[in-house]
């Protein structure tokens, strides 16, 4: 594993290249807050939910596999769903062969991926981390190689290359909302801007694991549960994204389910965004009023997941 003080933009950087042939540049979308009854102001959607496999997760996906040797009995995740979904295309498009382990909360559509892209399935508990330790039994069995869906150095450089492009994109932000889990995705992207714009972690209410980890000093066990369990409720945060949190976070947000909810409605109702609901957890914290711009600041959100079936079209 890459040691911790090497998740840097640098490194980012040098990745991105690496996994470009496989990932999608997802657009950038502007809007005004005044669409959602908010005080009028323009604001950046970045819409990471248009990724392969319906989440930003295949940056992390395909940067292990191509970064890492991959034995013969291939690749062994545990995922709420999104993980699970980027990993199980990533091996399917570099044809190697993947498990996935995921808990019984796990949404049918991300289950349904999972299976399309052709990786075996395997239910396993009722939270994350009872799928967690389950595929460390696989592992432990095959030698499989093991592809964290946070906690893993590679996961994090492939994650933070949603920075790289976001600055390249929108240069003038001064603030980015992010939706967190284990913490993978804004440990990248914490790294790639490292103090050159405020980053701003949002969290449910019922699954506080990096405001908790906060607290304490350190990442510690929290409520995995609400709405968005699917996504964003690890056991704990990662490890190795938290020093990069504790240095380049500005704070963390909490929001209700009823906040994340009115934000998937609006998302779609106004923009026609579809979004899961840890997709749709960081425009929440604005809409709901627990985060206020302030006069002139340029925000941006990122919408970093799309696998739901909330929309139907039958």
């Amino acid at each position: 594993m890459t040691a911790t003080m090497d998740i840097t933009r640098e490194r980012i950087a040098a990745t991105e290249p690496v996994i470009r042939p496989h990932i999608r540049r997802t657009p950038l979308l502007q809007a005004d807050f005044a669409d959602f009854g908010l005080p009028a102001a323009p604001v950046t959607f970045k819409l990471e939910m248009l990724q392969h496999s319906g989440s930003f997760k295949a940056r992390g996906a395909f940067a292990n596999l191509l970064l890492r040797q991959v034995p013969q009995a291939g690749v062994v995740a545990a995922s709420g769903g999104n993980h699970g979904a980027a990993v199980a295309y990533a091996a399917q498009q570099l044809g190697i062969p993947a498990t996935i382990f995921v808990p019984d909360i796990t949404s049918p559509a991300k289950a349904e991926r999972i299976r399309t892209y052709g990786a075996k399935l395997v239910i396993a508990g009722s939270r994350y981390a009872d799928a967690l330790a389950a595929s460390e039994a696989r592992v432990a069995q095959t030698g499989a190689l093991a592809v964290h869906a946070f906690d893993q150095a590679e996961t994090l450089l492939g994650q933070g290359s949603v920075g790289l492009e976001l600055e390249q994109d929108a240069p003038g932000i001064d603030t980015l909302l992010v939706a967190v889990g284990g913490g993978g995705l804004i440990g990248g992207i914490a790294a790639w801007y490292a103090g050159r714009a405020r980053i701003v972690a949002v969290e449910p209410e019922q699954s506080p694991t990096l405001h908790n980890a906060f607290e304490a000093g350190a990442p510690v066990d929290a409520p995995a549960g609400g709405i968005a369990a699917d996504s964003l409720a690890p056991r704990r945060v990662g490890e190795l994204m938290f020093p990069v949190a504790r240095a380049h976070v500005e704070r963390v947000v909490l929001v209700s389910d009823d906040a994340i909810r009115h934000a998937q409605a609006a998302l779609w109702s106004h923009l026609r965004l579809v979004a899961e609901p840890g997709g749709a957890a960081a425009f929440a914290a604005v809409l709901s009023g627990r985060y206020r711009p302030s006069a002139g600041e340029r925000v941006a959100i990122l919408v970093c997941g799309a696998n739901t079936t909330a929309v139907n079209f039958d």
